[in-house]
């Protein structure tokens, strides 16, 4: 029987006519495989299938997930990335770390290394996971916080232009969190292998997305957040300058700050699509 593979145009056009063809025959596809999204049991030849390529700087490797997660696509990630979801494809390091997660959804702090921020200077900005009820459903939600001011090159003075900034980017200010912050075309939540891995902006005149923040080493998310996140392939990002949210250990406190945040005038948001899975 023919495996029920979903191949798109952009993982065609990498891997090429011949080696797409043996797939869809069945030459190259495996009949029982684990979802690189949901990380739980799929078969090819009794439901429909999304090939999901992952490409690094040298290499690149091929995963499968149910089509009904996630979109069969070409996920940029780097060379270091990549190895790691080779091993966990592989199982041959770490799976179970992979595919584990916190039995209760709860936030979890993140530091990432200096990335650029939204404009013309670096900043280090520090991303809380968590989920949020919003129009009475639990959604999923990244709350990113610089930790000091974010200032324009050659600005003088010592202000924070990290809002400016964002808005300038398309962000919204976020008025009341009963809402659901509007939508940021070009821009996406990289979710791969189970892990938060980055937030991608648009690329420059055509270019590919690049990271706007990117975790050191990929991060684990809640069970209960990933589920959210493939239920509705959409992430709800909060941001605030630095001192606005903080660090909550609870989600009912994290949003408890954000409603503070909102309140103050200190809050933008974006609802951005999943990259990936």
């Amino acid at each position: 029987m023919a495996p029920m593979l979903d191949v798109s145009d952009e993982v065609r056009a990498e891997i090429g006519d011949e080696e797409t063809q043996r797939l869809l025959t069945g030459e190259n596809a495996p009949g029982s495989y684990d979802c690189t999204s949901c990380r739980t049991p799929g078969d090819t030849t009794q439901e429909r299938t999304s090939t999901v390529l992952f490409v690094g700087d040298e290499t690149a490797v091929l995963a499968f997930a149910h089509a009904a997660c996630i979109p069969s696509q070409v996920v940029p990630v780097s060379e270091e990335q990549l190895q790691g979801a080779v091993r966990s494809i592989s199982g041959t390091d770490d799976v179970a770390a992979a595919g584990s997660a916190p039995a209760a959804p709860a936030p979890v702090p993140v530091q990432a290394d200096p990335v650029p921020a939204p404009a013309t200077r670096q900043a280090v900005l520090g991303i809380t996971c968590g989920l949020i009820i919003v129009e009475e459903q639990l959604r999923p939600a990244l709350v990113v916080e610089p930790t000091g001011p974010v200032a324009r090159v050659g600005a003088v003075g010592g202000g924070d232009d990290f809002l400016p900034l964002l808005i300038e980017q398309g962000f919204m200010p976020q008025l009341d969190l009963e809402v659901a912050p509007s939508p940021l075309r070009g821009w996406s939540v990289l979710l791969a292998m189970g892990k938060l891995h980055a937030v991608l902006q648009p690329g420059a005149a055509g270019a590919p997305a690049s990271a706007w923040w990117q975790a050191h080493q990929p991060l684990q998310v809640s069970d209960g957040w990933r589920s959210a996140v493939n239920r509705s392939n959409e992430v709800y990002v909060y941001a605030g300058p630095a001192g606005s949210v903080g660090r909550q250990p609870r989600e009912d406190l994290m949003r408890e700050a954000l409603a503070k945040a909102c309140a103050r005038g200190q809050l933008v948001a974006a609802t951005m699509p999943l990259s990936g899975t």
